[in-house]
């Protein structure tokens, strides 16, 4: 750097991204310097929003969000263009967020210096270096979650992959730890006092890269590193430098710059302006949108994908909240959770454990006990060596699901005004913990949360997730939600925002383009379902005027069969939800008959897994009439399966069906010949793997007719007892994966029932135990002997 002087100054705080010793560390240096302007590793673009940062409404985590504004997105839901965006999360116990906040509250100027997200969310595109670094802000492709931040400087690779890999692994190594995350928590992030370790940390670094410069080539790791990272690098220290020379010439003689550890050797480097405007030169841009979006602990988390995540983000929210006896306090807090919990935990269990993580952390030589020291002190006291609550304090407190909050006038779109101003009426307020919501449909004030969440899921805003898909549905007038805010829902709602201002517009438009690309007739009948399920009474004429035009010219049965029952479900959910659904009606009208006419030709000639993925289709339709509740269709429906029923010799359809028409004839009472038509299914002149084809279709909707008709349960017992050896062992997985599908008290109930087949039940004695002469003595003895053995007893001679 140029020199100004002794009246300039200038110090470079180098600082590990998230660690609360490092944040107090640099309050404390800060104030004590008292610089007349701040500099901090970040985009420019978001300097007019620093000062958010001193509203009451801000409360970390929160992170910047950098997007390309004008992005037009595809109707299918694919990507228009390729999405960029990235992300720079705080939290309350990141040195760069009390470096703000400790300008703001001082008065001080404050600017961020690292290069501009514009030209960081720009793809390189020469052909011989199209990487970006993994420290910077890199476009997101496929990955929704990709974070812009410094690769953590004590965390990936081992020290002899490279010193530019893992700097704090070398240094860790050369202190005697074989953990450099462990070396960094006791050396900063455990200290409460002391001097400052900035020093240090600007010393030890710039050995290290004097260090890396003498290597020899192979041994440096670089070929390690990303393609264009050393380039990236070497630009972002450049636009570093020419911040902090643009800060001095402006006339602050009092500097403070908090940027990654790793870099401060470079930025107290006195490099020419010219070379480092030599290097700035020609770089691509992009146009940058900033703004304020919330974050969580869980996003923090390293596990998360976050480049500069750290293990335990709730453990350092403690750590730097804590003003004394973070361990103590730690313990409490654990103890309280577990009792939440139901499980025993006394003041004599915390004060146990804070004595054996005192001892572990004395015993290993750390200044303080650490997490590993906390973990295994709750593992053994609190929690009586039980993994399953320390998972439980894993996931709520060291990592924890804290969510933060930005000011009401921060930057958004409207999109996102309007989706708040929703959240507030509505009374949702968004969590990052799994909250339960169970709707009842009738009330006004659910039945627009449904609507709501439904139109969210229409813009790939996916808040809510209806339990109706893990198969726990309540019946048409109540829907189960599970509701879980991630900070990505805010680029997803940038990017929705092509769509419309409004949740409700935005939705309608989109479901509008997407029923014009359809190609699917089962991609239109789930989309009028679902416009049907938001209350898209917009969008629902182009729906199904699309849906409409495809049925009229899909001919394939399955494909019909497919669509029936989303459109019935529909019509059912119009009913409740007051939404006209009258061209709806005439579609299925009209699929029902098309599907009565073409099951006859469509079930012929069918092989075992054509006819497996029909009888999916039979079984779907059948349940959507029953739900529909009209006779004539359900009439018509009927008497088409028992034409298909009836059919013997070549004409007849596979087993599999036949059997499960069969169930589903007599079910309705249209059928009075069941055992005689059993009878010839499973006679002897029936192959063995038709007849159990058959027996698996007609017991696949429950075991209970068995219990309760001696005759059908006494023909499939002679069927079974009559079948060859070879025969039986062909047949046998196909009646296993039968019963296997039925309850145990079915099968109980059915077993019990063929034992009183012939002659009642058994004889017992009056303890109601067997009596001895009803019992097979040479079966008796194998399992016996078999018993025994187990025990590791010997079997009697």
């Amino acid at each position: 750097m140029p020199d100004r002087g002794e009246r300039t100054r200038v110090e470079v705080f180098g600082i590990r991204h998230h660690g609360p010793g490092s944040a107090r560390a640099l309050r404390r240096a800060l104030e004590e310097f008292k610089p007349e302007a701040v500099l901090i590793e970040g985009p420019p673009e978001a300097d007019d929003l620093v000062a958010l940062a001193a509203d009451p409404g801000m409360v970390p985590p929160v992170a910047l969000l950098a997007y390309s504004p004008g992005r037009t997105p595809s109707p299918d839901g694919g990507e228009g263009t390729e999405r960029q965006a990235a992300f720079w999360p705080f939290a309350e116990f990141s040195p760069e967020w009390q470096a703000i906040r400790y300008a703001l509250d001082a008065g001080v100027p404050v600017r961020f210096c690292d290069l501009p997200a514009a030209h960081q969310l720009v793809r390189q595109q020469e052909p011989q270096d199209p990487g970006t670094p993994p420290d910077a802000p890199l476009p997101e492709g496929d990955d929704p979650q990709r974070i812009a931040a410094e690769r953590p400087e004590g965390q990936g690779e081992a020290p002899e992959h490279g010193i530019r890999l893992d700097p704090l692994g070398w240094l860790a190594k050369v202190a005697g730890y074989d953990d450099a995350e462990r070396w960094w928590d006791d050396v900063v992030e455990h200290r409460h006092d002391g001097p400052s370790p900035f020093p240090a940390i600007a010393e030890a670094m710039a050995e290290l890269r004097a260090r890396l410069a003498e290597l020899p080539e192979p041994e440096r790791g670089l070929d390690r590193l990303p393609p264009g990272y050393l380039r990236r690098e070497e630009q972002r220290e450049a636009y570093m430098r020419r911040t902090l020379r643009r800060a001095l010439k402006d006339g602050y003689e009092r500097v403070a710059v908090v940027c990654g550890a790793w870099h401060v050797p470079a930025l107290l480097e006195k490099v020419p302006a010219s070379r480092d405007e030599q290097t700035l030169r020609g770089l691509p841009k992009t146009k940058v949108a900033m703004t304020w979006v919330p974050w969580t602990h869980g996003r923090l988390a390293g596990h998360s994908g976050y480049g500069a995540g750290v293990r335990s983000p709730g453990w350092y929210h403690h750590l730097f909240a804590s003003g004394d006896r973070p361990v103590e306090r730690w313990l409490t807090e654990a103890a309280r959770l577990l009792r939440e919990e139901d499980l025993h935990v006394s003041s004599a269990h915390v004060i146990e454990a804070v004595r054996l993580a005192e001892t572990l952390a004395a015993l290993r030589g750390r200044p303080l006990a650490g997490l590993d020291e906390v973990t295994e002190a709750t593992r053994a006291v609190l929690c009586e060596g039980n993994d399953l609550p320390v998972e439980l304090i894993q996931r709520r407190m060291v990592v924890g699901e804290r969510l933060g909050s930005v000011p009401e006038r921060t930057p958004m779109v409207p999109l996102q005004r309007d989706l708040q101003a929703e959240q507030r009426r509505l009374r949702l307020k968004p969590s990052a913990l799994d909250r339960e919501y169970d709707l009842d449909l009738r009330k006004p004030l659910d039945l627009d949360r449904s609507r709501l969440l439904h139109r969210l899921r229409l813009l790939d805003v996916d808040w809510g997730v209806p339990q109706e898909a893990q198969g726990r549905s309540k019946g048409t007038f109540r829907e189960s939600w599970t509701l879980l805010w991630r900070p990505e829902f805010d680029v997803e709602l940038i990017e929705a925002s092509a769509w419309g201002t409004t949740v409700h517009g935005a939705a309608a438009a989109r479901a509008e383009a997407t029923a014009s690309q359809a190609t699917a007739l089962s991609e239109l009948t789930s989309l009028a379902e679902r416009c049907l399920l938001a209350d898209l009474g917009d969008a629902l004429p182009t729906v199904m005027r699309a849906l409409a035009d495809r049925a009229a010219v899909d001919s394939d049965v399955a494909h019909l069969m497919a669509a029936l029952p989303a459109l019935v479900r529909a019509l059912r959910y119009g009913d409740v939800r007051g939404t006209p659904t009258g061209p709806l009606r005439t579609v299925v009208d009209g699929l029902v008959v098309r599907v009565c006419v073409g099951l006859p030709p469509a079930v012929t000639g069918l092989d075992d897994d054509a006819s497996r993925e029909m009888l999916g289709h039979i079984d779907a339709v059948h349940g959507a009439l029953s739900l529909l509740g009209d006779d004539d269709h359900t009439d018509r429906w009927l008497r088409a399966l028992r034409g298909l029923a009836d059919r013997d010799g070549d004409h007849a359809v596979h087993g599999l069906l036949e059997g499960r028409l069969v169930r589903l004839l007599l079910d309705a009472g249209r059928l009075d010949d069941v055992p005689a038509r059993m009878a010839r299914a499973v006679s002897v002149g029936t192959a063995p793997d038709r007849a159990a084809a058959w027996v698996e279709g007609f017991l696949a909707g429950g075991g209970l007719l068995l219990v309760h008709d001696d005759d059908l349960l006494r023909l499939l017992d002679g069927w079974i007892a009559g079948l060859p050896g070879e025969a039986f062992t062909d047949v046998l997985p196909l009646l296993r994966r039968t019963f296997g599908g039925y309850a145990a008290a079915e099968r109980r109930a059915v077993g019990e029932r063929v034992r009183r087949l012939d002659g009642g039940a058994a004889p017992r004695a009056a303890d109601g135990a067997p009596r001895e002469d009803d019992i097979d003595a040479g079966r008796a003895a194998a399992a016996t002997a078999t018993a025994l053995r187990i025990l590791g007893w010997e079997a009697p001679a």
